[in-house]
């Protein structure tokens, strides 16, 4: 499944050999994996547009696990991550969490529970991605409506009827329904409905 999708799991951590026993163990299960052993080395190689998930140490020399993490958050990268370390702790694990972390294991951990980590991990990234390409088509509909269009939308949102938007504008009703339908066939919103749900998608009823 991840080799067809393109998906590819991030290993970084200080200690070789469970850098190849974590890469390993994901390769027998046909999960592509590319290793790291530390956080710059990653920064340094990492594509943010390449689909997956990083299973990411704690403690390392240099950049930590959870500055790494902070990094990629400050970049607005969404690479799903589970936390790997030998010294977890409660404050640790839920700063991870909160952070954004799918999860956190201690080390020594059994092989399935990695491997179901990294699952939901792979899973949690395909919708993000997913989400992120819907809101990218959104905005390229919208970017074509004409800045009366726009203003329009936004009113119509909020749940004006066309009488009072055109009250509010100083326009002909019929001149509101003229933009109104040039907006609902730019967005290919088929009801007032679906038009709310791809403004709040975006954003677009705020602005």
């Amino acid at each position: 499944m991840s080799e067809e999708q393109g998906q590819v799991v991030f290993v970084v951590d200080d200690d070789e050999a469970v850098r190849k026993g974590i890469s390993l163990l994901l390769k027998s299960v046909s999960i592509e994996t590319e290793t790291f052993g530390s956080a710059q080395e990653f920064l340094d190689a990492y594509n943010p547009g390449r689909p997956g998930c990083l299973v990411l140490d704690v403690r390392m020399p240099g950049m930590s696990g959870l500055d790494l993490q902070d990094h990629l958050a400050e970049q607005d990268i969404q690479l799903p991550i589970v936390i790997v370390t030998g010294h977890g702790d409660v404050p640790m694990a839920v700063r991870a969490v909160k952070m954004g972390a799918v999860d956190l294991i201690e080390k020594p951990f059994r092989d399935q529970v990695l491997l179901e980590c990294v699952q939901k991990a792979l899973q949690l990234d395909k919708e993000l991605r997913k989400d992120a390409e819907e809101r990218a088509r959104i905005k390229e509909r919208l970017s074509d409506l004409t800045p009366r269009e726009h203003q329009i939308m936004q009113m119509v949102v909020t749940g004006k009827p066309n009488k009072v938007i055109a009250k509010e504008l100083g326009l002909s009703q019929k001149t509101v329904e003229f933009h109104r339908a040039h907006v609902m066939a730019k967005t290919e919103a088929g009801s007032v409905a679906e038009l709310v749900r791809l403004a709040l998608k975006v954003g677009a009823s705020k602005n």
